[in-house]
């Protein structure tokens, strides 16, 4: 089983301009900084970085952080465009090569929330499903595959269950691996697609009302911080989840898990 290293992230090094309204929304979006990091809680629908056009994304935004040198906070990790949630950027290089090598030795803690249709056979438990990386024409995609398949990457997701409501349960996933679309693919595999994972299954409606996008959020990381010690941040849900769990008779889940 071969077992490759996360893809490199590429800052994007010429300087952009940006808009008053684009510096200000930017900096909305911070829920933690100090000499050496900065977080932010990354709304669905924005891109963390590049794809096809480099057009609002993420790593272009963090240029309203720019120095006066040209110096800028670079992203450590990524999420999908339509996930939401905790996303870490480091302000200098020391600390960036250092969370850097310290994701490659797995020492992040991730927590996710998803809200999936039906319920599950058990209240927790893990997913030990190997997975590989599909092109289909311009698109990527992951699928599980046997062990012993010559591209398959081991992928490992622990999850619980939080609440189960009218048609839809709320869990919380905790990868021990980084594959693409790991959570996604890991929660298609056990027949329940979290709901608006329109490339993996997911339905598009829940109780009658329009699920907008991948439900699917970065609610808490956990890391060794370049100064010392260990640091944990939390996102809070963005509105769209919040109102679909209610809808589903989840109602103060999140102020527990908070």
């Amino acid at each position: 089983m071969s077992v490759r290293p996360p893809r490199k992230l590429r800052a994007i090094d010429k300087p952009v301009s940006l808009t008053p309204e684009e510096i200000a929304f930017v900096r909305s979006l911070v829920i933690y900084e100090d000499p050496v990091l900065l977080a932010l809680n990354k709304p669905p629908g924005l891109s963390s970085q590049g794809g096809r056009a480099q057009v609002n994304t993420l790593d272009e935004l963090l240029w309203a952080f720019a120095k006066s040198n040209g110096n800028r906070p670079r992203l450590i990790h990524r999420l999908d465009r339509d996930t939401s949630g905790v996303i870490l950027t480091a302000k200098t290089k020391p600390a960036a090569g250092f969370l850097g090598k310290a994701m490659m030795a797995r020492k992040f803690a991730k927590t996710y929330v998803a809200l999936i249709p039906g319920p599950l056979s058990a209240s927790e438990g893990v997913i030990d499903a190997p997975m590989r990386r599909d092109e289909v024409g311009r698109e990527a995609y992951m699928r599980i595959c046997p062990p012993d398949h010559p591209d398959a990457e081991q992928a490992l997701t622990r999850y619980r269950i939080l609440a189960e409501g009218d048609g839809a349960t709320l869990v919380e996933l905790r990868p021990e691996t980084g594959r693409m679309h790991q959570l996604r693919v890991h929660l298609a595999h056990l027949g329940r697609p979290i709901l608006g994972d329109v490339r993996y299954g997911g339905a598009l409606a829940l109780g009658g009302a329009p699920v907008p996008r991948l439900m699917l959020h970065a609610a808490q990381l956990s890391f060794p911080h370049p100064e010392g010690a260990m640091k944990t941040i939390a996102a809070p849900w963005p509105e769209d989840l919040a109102v679909l769990a209610r809808r589903a008779g989840l109602a103060g889940v999140q102020a527990d898990q908070s």
